[in-house]
Order: structure tokens, then C-alpha cells, then sequence
């Protein structure tokens, strides 16, 4: 069974109806707000451990940001993945 819509008692149906349109007329939009998806470019670099911050800062000035070091095949070994957005 549908229950019937009721407006809320101890209220006047005058003032229900201004607040409602109220807020109704607070959640129209005229147009859909479209955010462009960013897109993004990755590379993958080997770390040397004796010189990691220099590494670091090169990819940096060139615009990429570090996301993740991992070990690769032996302890010494450790590969850095970078991502920067694309132009």
C-alpha cells in the first residue's frame, strides 16, 4: 500500500509551500558542472642507492612526482615509479 504524501502538521501550508520552493530553487542548476579528467604519463626508473637524491631531484625538476619505490630482484636493486599529467 502507497502512503499519501502529507505536509507536516503545525505548519501552514502557505509557509510549507515558500519554504519548499525555497529549496527548490537552491538545487536547480542551469548546466551540468563537467570536470575534465586529469590524464597522466608514468615512467618507471631504476634507484641507484649511493645517489638516490640526486635521482630524485631530477625527475622532480622535470615535472615528476615519485608514487611508489619497490625492491626489485635483489635488496640493492630498487625501482621508482613516477607520474606527472599530461600537456
Amino acid at each position: 500500500m502507497r502512503h499519501a504524501w502529507r505536509r507536516p502538521t503545525g505548519c501552514g501550508f502557505s509557509a510549507y509551500g515558500a519554504a519548499r520552493s525555497a529549496v527548490q530553487h537552491r538545487l536547480r542548476v542551469s548546466a551540468p558542472i563537467v570536470i575534465p579528467m586529469k590524464k597522466w604519463e608514468y615512467l618507471t626508473a631504476p634507484l641507484l642507492i649511493h645517489n638516490t637524491k640526486m635521482i630524485l631531484d631530477n625527475f622532480g625538476a622535470d615535472g615528476w612526482e615519485l608514487v611508489q619505490i619497490v625492491q626489485g630482484a635483489t635488496p640493492e636493486q630498487l625501482v621508482a615509479y613516477f607520474k606527472r599529467e599530461k600537456q
